[in-house]
């Protein structure tokens, strides 16, 4: 096993966990509306906060996602 293919494969199990964390991390897409069934009242922050934090991991999941299987494919040219 050769250098390159060590640090790919540290690399992948970085970027598994990573990808575990953001899509645990997201809200569920029904979350919104049940806080206005329930009657829950949330404080302008929290609102903003937990959409911010959404947005962001909307936008960093397929980009992780994309790169998880850029290096998987190149591992995989490379192990053969």
């Amino acid at each position: 096993m050769g250098v390159l293919e060590i640090v790919l494969g540290i690399i992948l199990i970085v970027l598994a966990l990573l990808i575990s964390a953001s899509v645990l991390l997201q809200s569920g897409k029904d979350s919104q509306m049940s806080g206005v069934i329930s009657g829950a009242a949330d404080t302008f922050l929290g609102k903003e906060r937990g959409s911010r934090l959404d947005k962001v991991l909307n936008k960093v999941t397929p980009i992780l996602s994309g790169v998880f299987a850029v290096v998987s494919i190149l591992m995989y040219l490379l192990v053969q």
